[in-house]
């Protein structure tokens, strides 16, 4: 249907010359943050606010890091020594998580895989069904800008892609528009929209959005379901939400989280864009600090990228109807439905999201086994421990601003990886995560399905 992908890159000259210098550069790196005396350890309590700030933060102020916390234990990162320490005064009950992460990270960083221009792997690289070598790895920022451009040049009449802004590091932040312009069986522009790698170290994110964005245009006219979704829907994917963070996360610390722009710390760049929209932003002092990982900028849509995608929204997209948002994260295995700020919110329609939600987890399960748990996103961010902790998220701006039904998911794993899982995970997270957008797109199109 759309030519000879040989005949593609004969065209493309130097975008295919520079993607295969890329490919074949790039290489496990060391990064320049250190982490060679740090662990993370999952700390069994039912109190995690009393854990930071009364254990952990008296002893070793901002030099830790949160990855991830419930009603039932947190996941830290701590030096060793001062863990020792906070560990023998306070009878703590915990495990280590990930014991080497310097191993952790290497783990994660391209190995010897290349694309061969003499053989098929590029090809089955962006072409035939199934091929896939480029989601062999995880791909950095350049290698993703340039195959999101030949995937523009292959499939013309699908894909189009929209630069949004500039960042303040200078790379593009790129929406991939796909619309099979079937105005008669979409008149109204419904459109589901998927974002991935708001936070710069959650690489499995980009890849997953990256995978189902492939799936859908290659089962498109191959697929009965598929080419049904993509004649009546519009799709939005933002592959990567942070691009200067994730530039960052390659090559200066793989566990960067924030964006990459100035404040009023010099030492002390970014902002959590996942902090950053303009519902519910937080006003209190927990985030006025520039040091934190969780930093809200100071003032609603601080941050370039997300105010960038507000008036993106509001303007060229200001008529599409957006009837799905999934935001992608990592990691904890769960479907996340609205809201973040404040476990008091009673989102509408509830009976119905919450049947959404389980859709999606079933949906994952008969694909790969895995189990999501669906859970109200105040708890996974700790408004219900902190107030305010999960405000001004993305989940919830889309929500209650544009989107008819959204949910965030927390990609795997919930072992021993956290941010790091390896690559060989890329697959089967996107194919469950796949299943779980197929079904999102047939229960927007039949919600009594």
């Amino acid at each position: 249907m759309f030519g000879n992908i040989s005949i593609l890159f004969a065209h493309l000259g130097f975008a295919a010359a520079a993607l295969l210098r890329v490919c074949a550069a790039v290489s496990a790196e060391e990064d320049k943050a250190d982490y060679s005396g740090d662990q993370v350890y999952r700390v069994f309590t039912h109190n995690a606010s009393a854990l930071v700030h009364d254990m952990i933060r008296p002893v070793v102020g901002s030099q830790y890091d949160v990855w991830m916390q419930n009603d039932k234990f947190v996941d830290v990162r701590l030096g060793r020594d001062a863990f020792a320490e906070i560990a023998r005064e306070n009878s703590l009950e915990y495990e280590v998580y990930v014991s080497d992460i310097e191993a952790a990270i290497r783990d994660t960083m391209p190995g010897n895989s290349q694309y061969d221009v003499n053989s098929d792997s590029m090809q089955h690289a962006f072409g035939s069904y199934g091929g896939d070598l480029f989601f062999d790895e995880y791909r950095d920022l350049h290698t993703i800008d340039l195959w999101l451009q030949l995937l523009e040049q292959t499939y013309p009449s699908l894909v189009k892609l929209e630069q949004i802004t500039t960042t303040p590091e200078g790379h593009p932040l790129n929406v991939v528009h796909v619309s099979a312009q079937n105005t008669e069986a979409n008149p109204d522009k419904k459109t589901i929209v998927i974002s991935g790698g708001l936070h710069a170290r959650e690489w499995i994110s980009v890849s997953t959005t990256l995978f189902m964005l492939q799936r859908l245009l290659q089962e498109y006219g191959q697929d009965k379901s598929t080419t049904h979704y993509l004649d009546s829907l519009d799709f939005l994917f933002i592959p990567v939400f942070n691009p200067d963070g994730y530039e960052y996360s390659w090559h200066g610390d793989r566990l960067w989280r924030k964006n990459r722009q100035a404040t009023g710390v010099e030492q002390c760049p970014g902002i959590d864009l996942d902090r950053s929209f303009n519902y519910e932003w937080d006003e209190s002092e927990a985030h006025e600090y520039p040091c934190s990982e969780s930093y809200n900028g100071g003032a609603p849509f601080a941050a370039a990228e997300t105010k960038a995608w507000h008036e993106y929204l509001g303007g060229i997209k200001g008529d599409y109807r957006i009837f799905g948002y999934l935001d992608l994260h990592s990691y904890s295995e769960e479907i996340l439905y609205p809201y973040g700020y404040s476990c008091e919110a009673v989102p509408r329609d509830f009976e119905n999201l919450l049947e959404l939600a389980f859709g999606l987890a079933k949906a994952v399960r008969l694909t790969t086994r895995k189990n999501y748990d669906v859970v109200a996103a105040c708890k996974d961010a700790g408004s219900d421990l902190t107030p305010g902790m999960g405000g001004g998220s993305a989940l919830d701006y889309m929500y209650h601003n544009r989107a008819r039904w959204a949910l965030q998911l927390k990609l795997r794993d919930t072992g021993s990886h956290g941010f790091l899982l390896p690559p060989k995970f890329i697959r089967p997270v996107g194919h469950e995560i796949y299943a779980a957008l197929r079904y999102f797109c047939g229960f927007i199109l039949n919600p009594e399905m």
